[in-house]
């Protein structure tokens, strides 16, 4: 009996006109979305490759270790996974600097696949299960199902799982659809580690629309209109869509408010900047005066001519100069560790109190199954949150390695040349250390996400049991 439900719902649902409207609707939304983030895609690898080569030139023929900083800076490659869904990039522009070039994309950015799920798929779910009791009751249908002799349990189960296999059909065939479209392009390589990621964003995506039918199954038995149901629906809609997830940060802010960023880096930079350099030149004045009372000939005053004679044939004045610039270095040295651990202690502190903040409104956030489903398609995709904070430590790992790199070389030119300005010198940085991004491991994302699948899953249970409940005493007269 349970089949005969199931298969009832199905064939009112997908010869229904909003059926065809749904399903024509996914099919080319999906399409033209996939289509123009594929093609964005393949344009930024090779924008990308691109910039590399520049950088590259650059190092060959302008390389000194004052200027490199800046423009070896660790970037993240443009991601496979960008063709069906965008998020956040930890070398994206800054918004002023994407406004400026093109305002268009910061003012109506591109949809994805995120955006299809958490709003077109979900309002589809609602328009297919808001009349699903309340509809039959006022068309007297339901009164008939039950007086032949089948349970209630038999025609809910019945009704939730036509549904979602009604919502299935069209999601899964514009998926099909899109993923055609990335494969037929030859500038796009999915790795297995993809489509498995894919494989859990797809589950995500089918948990979070049961969620919707199953509410709106509970609002139909709920209620004994269709007017007054639909009206519901879009109130509860509304409520997990759009009102929650924006107003998670400012609850956030509000229970758990911090200092002003721009006050906080104002000071670190007063002490960073300015009083780095008064304690610096204080320093480094007094190391100047101890070696010049050890090597008084250190004060006299030498042109440039006079000076490298000296340090090419005078072995005393040039050890005596050597350790000088050591002197002074540490003094340097000193200043910045002292002045870098009292910015370090702010913000220290800064940073604490806004990561308490963030997982506070990400907490928050979860309430909506909007923000679950999104926090776990884009993590999965290597474009949320979680990849930033990866992405911060295979940088910190290519930091260390190139510091320790560039302490070596700055040696090795002091010993062929101590008077040689080791900052502002050309130097050959071919055998530097490069920075490789790599994908974090499909199962340390699941880690990751699996809590995000936990609230869906819990979310499905109790508005299941909650509209199993409500019917089992629903009155279909």
């Amino acid at each position: 009996m349970l089949k005969m439900i199931v298969k009832k719902e199905l064939q009112n649902n997908i010869f229904s006109f909003r059926f065809l409207v749904a399903f024509v609707l996914l099919i080319i939304i999906v399409a033209i979305t996939v289509f123009i983030l594929t093609d964005d895609y393949v344009k930024k690898v090779d924008e990308y490759s691109k910039r590399q080569s520049e950088i590259d030139n650059y190092m060959r023929n302008y390389a000194h270790f004052n200027r490199v900083g800046a423009v070896i800076m660790p970037s993240q490659p443009p991601l496979p996974f960008s063709c069906l869904i965008r998020g956040i990039s930890p070398d994206d522009e800054n918004v002023f600097g994407e406004f400026n070039t093109d305002p268009l994309p910061v003012m109506f950015p591109l949809i994805d696949l995120t955006f299809i799920v958490t709003i077109l798929v979900s309002l589809i779910a609602l328009l297919f299960s808001y009349d699903s009791i309340c509809g039959e009751k006022e068309e007297g249908t339901l009164k008939l199902i039950l007086s032949n002799k089948l349970s209630r349990v038999e025609v809910i189960l019945g009704k939730i799982i036509g549904g979602i296999l009604t919502l299935f059909i069209p999601f899964l065939i514009s998926l099909a659809i899109g993923l055609l479209i990335i494969n037929l392009n030859r500038g796009v390589s999915w790795k297995e580690a993809n489509w498995g990621a894919f494989g859990f964003i797809f589950l995500g995506a089918v948990l979070y629309f049961t969620f919707f039918y199953c509410i709106g199954i509970f609002i139909s038995s709920r209620h004994h209109s269709s007017s007054s149901s639909i009206m519901t629906s879009l109130f509860v809609w509304v409520l997990f869509i759009l009102i929650i997830p924006n107003l998670s940060p400012y609850v956030a802010s509000f229970l758990y408010p911090t200092p002003s960023k721009i006050k906080i880096e104002r000071e670190i930079r007063g002490i960073t900047d300015v009083g780095r350099d008064e304690l610096g030149m204080k320093l480094a004045k007094e190391k100047e005066l101890e070696m010049y009372r050890k090597y008084p000939f250190l004060e006299e005053r030498l042109n440039e001519t006079e000076f490298q004679r000296r340090i090419n044939e005078d072995p005393i004045y040039s050890k005596a100069y050597k350790e000088l610039k050591q002197e002074r270095q540490k003094a340097w040295d000193e200043a910045n560790r002292i002045q870098s651990e009292k910015a370090g202690i702010i913000r220290r502190e800064l940073n604490r109190k806004e990561e308490y903040q963030t997982k506070l409104s990400i907490y928050i956030s979860m309430l909506s199954p909007l923000s679950d489903f999104t926090y776990l398609a884009r993590d999965f995709s290597s474009a949320g949150m979680r990849n930033m904070l990866y992405f911060n430590e295979i940088e910190r790992e290519w930091n260390q390695a190139f510091t320790d790199y560039s302490k070596k070389k700055r040696a090795s030119l002091e010993r062929n040349n101590p008077a040689v300005d080791v900052w502002n010198t050309p130097v050959d940085m071919s055998d530097r250390p490069r920075f490789k991004y790599r994908e974090e491991a499909l199962a340390g994302r699941f880690i990751w996400t699996l809590p995000f699948f936990i609230v869906l899953i819990l979310y499905n249970l109790i508005f299941f049991t909650a509209s199993y409940v409500s019917f089992i005493k629903y009155d279909v007269r």
